[in-house]
């Protein structure tokens, strides 16, 4: 768990044992606490919910022995990014990184420091495995022909570029629109991701996952709960998926654990399982938090996507002018 969530957990236990050896005589009854429960019984984890955070998925090689940044760190690393593409910050800018920046601080959306040096907490190094010999093999061709055709067709350009998936499942966060909204039924558990808008209808009801054949690049989902921990398994990705840039296979399960723990927050773990691509499995922590006020609002991406026929057309012409 994040500091933050330790802390509550700390001051919950706290109150709990001060409340226990209170005296009672003329004291009103302690309020119940929250109960997050469906109509149905179902533990809620209904509403919009926040996955943002510039903490790195992997950690630092400079801080490889520390788990926790202290709260100086933490507080210098949020006002650094809060700041990072304002125009006060401007002259401090080399051509390269405003091009890289992109937009500017009104547009990014990364959150905060989560408190961790990194989003993976297993291994406990908070690094992503080593990859198994044939992953690497699989790994340097993809990059190879990447650099060699990267603008040959429409579908040498990335997924994200497409406006056809962008966090995938599970997400790590990026700049912005790192929001989930979840909806639920007798039976059923619907996540809306914001980036891009993909959906997940998620059955709880035993059922098994689809045929075999059909590969998808978000998966499939089959959820069910352990007490008040929602437990989603996905399997069947397509056979060219690809997880944050890292070579996938048609093997990859991804299993993920929603924990409703107080009004504005959910705690979530998920674990990556491939054993054609990792030497191990790996498990992730974000938090997942309410912001108040939050809206999604449809995702257009591209409409009409002229950014890939604009690519393709340069590539062409320079091509043309033998500069390729």
């Amino acid at each position: 768990m994040t500091r933050r969530w330790l802390v509550r957990s700390v001051a919950a236990a706290v109150a709990v044992g001060w409340l226990a050896a209170a005296p009672v005589a003329g004291q009103e009854p302690a309020e119940e606490p929250a109960t997050f429960t469906t109509p149905w019984g179902d533990p809620d984890l209904q509403g919009i919910w926040s996955y943002a955070t510039f903490t790195p998925l992997q950690r630092p090689v400079d801080l490889a022995d520390r788990e926790f940044l202290t709260e100086e760190e933490v507080a210098e690393l949020n006002r650094a990014d809060a700041s990072r593409a304002t125009s006060e910050r401007r002259g401090e800018l080399s051509a390269e990184r405003d091009l890289a920046l992109a937009y500017n601080q009104v547009w990014w959306d990364r959150g905060e420091s989560t408190g961790r040096t990194s989003l993976i907490v297993d291994p406990p190094d908070g690094r992503l495995p080593p990859l198994t010999p044939e992953a690497e093999r699989r790994q340097a061709e993809l990059q190879e022909y990447r650099r060699a055709h990267p603008f040959d067709s429409w579908a040498d350009r990335p997924l994200q570029e497409r406006c056809m998936t962008y966090q995938r499942v599970p997400p790590v966060p990026s700049g912005y629109s790192n929001a989930y909204h979840i909806f639920q039924s007798p039976g059923q558990v619907v996540i809306l991701n914001e980036m891009i808008h993909d959906v997940r209808v998620i059955p709880l009801d035993g059922r098994p996952p689809i045929d075999g054949r059909i590969r998808q690049w978000n998966g499939d989902g089959r959820g069910r709960w352990e007490g008040d921990t929602l437990v989603v398994e996905t399997t069947h990705y397509r056979d060219d998926t690809t997880w944050r840039g890292f070579p996938g296979t048609r093997d990859l399960r991804a299993v993920e654990r929603f924990t409703r723990v107080d009004d504005d927050t959910i705690h979530y773990r998920y674990t990556i399982h491939d054993e054609a691509t990792y030497t191990r499995p790996f498990t992730v922590e974000l938090p997942l938090e309410s912001p108040p006020g939050y809206v999604i609002y449809e995702y257009a991406c591209h409409e009409g996507n002229y950014s890939i026929a604009n690519a393709l057309a340069g590539e062409r012409a320079l091509e043309a002018a033998g500069r390729r």
